[in-house]
C-alpha cells in the first residue's frame, strides 16, 4: 500500500495565539519608545513650570488695581442702581464671578467706624443708613473678589484647582504688601479714607469691600 501524504493546516487557535503574540509586542515596543527616564530626585520637567504664587501676585496685582480703578463706580451711583433694579445694576456695572453674584468695582469717602478683626464698618455720606459698607485690612484678607473683579482671569489658565485658589490668595497677599502695608491699619477708627475696591453683589445692604487703593486723609 502506497503510503499517502498528508499536509497539515495550522490551527485556528495556534494562528489566534500568534497574533496576539504581535499585538503584545506592538504595545510592548510603543510604551518603551514613550516612557522617559527620570531620575529619582530630579526637578520638575522643564516643559511644565511650577505656579509660584508670589511672582505671580506681584505680576498680577497691579493690573487688577488698574483693572478695578478703571470700573470703579461712585458709591452713591451705585447704590441707586442696586436700589432700582438690582440684575440690572449688575448687568452694567459689574463682572460675573465665579460665586453666586457679579463682582463691583467701586469708590468712596468716608469716616471708618468700629474695627472687628481688621474689619471696619464705613459711614459714606449721602447713602441711605440701611446700606452698611464695610472694608476688610487685614491681616487676614478673605475671598477671591480681586481675582475675579476683572473676567480676565479663569480656572482654564491654570493646571490645577490648587493654583487657581492660591492665584487669589497671591494677588490679596500682593494688595496687602503695596496697599495695606502703607497705613497703619489697627488706627483707621473715626478716620476719613478713600477707598477703591470691590465686592460681591449678593446682599444689597451688605458690601463687604477689599480695597485696591486706601488713603487716609
Amino acid at each position: 500500500m502506497n503510503a499517502v501524504a498528508s499536509t497539515k493546516r495550522p490551527s485556528t487557535r495556534g494562528m489566534r495565539i500568534a497574533i496576539e503574540g504581535v499585538v503584545v509586542l506592538a504595545v510592548l515596543v510603543a510604551m518603551a519608545m514613550s516612557t522617559k527616564v527620570v531620575k529619582i530626585g530630579s526637578g520638575p520637567d522643564a516643559t511644565s513650570k511650577e505656579f509660584e504664587p508670589a511672582a505671580y501676585g506681584a505680576k498680577q496685582f497691579p493690573k487688577t488695581q488698574a483693572a478695578i480703578s478703571k470700573r470703579a463706580v461712585d458709591a452713591a451711583t451705585l447704590a441707586a442702581a442696586i436700589a432700582k433694579d438690582q440684575d440690572a445694576a449688575g448687568k452694567q456695572y459689574g463682572i460675573a464671578g465665579g460665586g453666586i453674584g457679579p463682582e463691583m468695582s467701586v469708590k468712596f469717602t468716608g469716616v471708618a467706624g468700629n474695627d472687628d478683626s481688621g474689619i471696619y464698618d464705613v459711614k459714606v455720606p449721602g447713602l441711605p443708613d440701611t446700606l452698611k459698607i464695610r472694608v476688610q485690612t487685614g491681616p487676614a484678607i478673605n475671598g477671591t473678589d480681586l481675582r475675579d473683579a476683572t473676567g480676565d482671569i479663569s480656572f482654564g489658565q491654570f493646571t490645577n484647582q490648587i493654583d487657581y485658589q492660591n492665584a487669589g490668595y497671591a494677588i490679596n497677599a500682593e494688595m496687602k504688601k503695596q496697599v495695606l502695608s502703607k497705613v497703619d491699619t489697627a488706627k483707621l477708627s473715626g478716620k476719613t479714607i478713600d477707598v477703591t475696591g470691590v465686592f460681591q453683589l449678593v446682599n444689597p445692604n451688605g458690601w463687604l469691600v477689599t480695597p485696591v487703593k486706601l488713603d487716609v486723609k
